[in-house]
């Protein structure tokens, strides 16, 4: 494999006691850098429940806020070689790994594929893709079957990329947590028709979060 180093080196944002218990890292969806409303207030209602969180962007996402030219997604060798920077930067004993979406995904890769070499403490995906937009045939899940690092997935019921329905059928790991968001898209997002807010499924999304890095501390 070429020499991606010069490439990967992370920019973080930073939320959070730097004494905090643990550290959570969060890479971005693959449309979105790491500053959207929905990354800002889950880095910062973590912050203030005593929670690190560190964000970074993929280097094409890096790229696009460099000159402001929308990229695809790197290749998945690039995303990967770019979570372990992350964690050998960060260090892996009080580290748990995540993201929103494709960033999450990415990270549950990292998480499975070697538990010995990252040693992370923990896994957290907002929004999980189970599934490509439009195609539930093409699972991303086989390698969260054996997953064997504590995770939690925080879902919306509805999500076009794995609803509530479509997850029960799944083969997962015991090591998976599942928080639902109620009507939620794949933002978390209800529908006003369902009486409930965006604000209130993020809060409780957050607290649920905050549950999990809490049993792992």
């Amino acid at each position: 494999m070429p020499d991606l180093s010069s490439d990967l080196r992370p920019v973080f944002l930073f939320d959070g006691p730097e004494d905090a218990p643990l550290t959570l890292a969060l890479a971005h969806g693959a449309g979105a850098p790491m500053d959207t409303p929905f990354m800002d207030a889950f880095a910062e209602g973590l912050a203030e429940r005593g929670w690190r969180v560190v964000r970074f962007e993929f280097p094409y996402m890096a790229k696009r806020r460099d000159d402001g030219k929308r990229r695809p997604p790197d290749r998945a060798p690039v995303l990967l070689e770019s979570w372990r920077s992350v964690i050998e930067t960060l260090g892996a004993e009080r580290l748990v790994i995540g993201g929103k979406s494709m960033g999450g995904r990415m990270a549950s890769l990292i998480a499975a594929e070697n538990a010995a070499k990252t040693a992370v403490r923990g896994l957290v995906c907002l929004g999980y893709p189970f599934h490509p937009a439009g195609k539930p045939e093409r699972l991303r899940t086989e390698h969260l079957a054996d997953l064997r690092t504590p995770a939690l997935i925080l879902q919306g019921t509805r999500d076009s990329l794995g609803n509530q329905a479509e997850v029960a059928g799944y083969s997962l790991s015991d090591s998976i947590r599942l928080h639902w968001a109620e009507d939620g898209d794949h933002d978390l997002k209800p529908r006003k028709a369902s009486g409930r807010s965006r604000d209130q499924n993020w809060q409780e999304a957050i607290t649920a979060l905050d549950g999990f890095l809490r049993s792992l501390a």
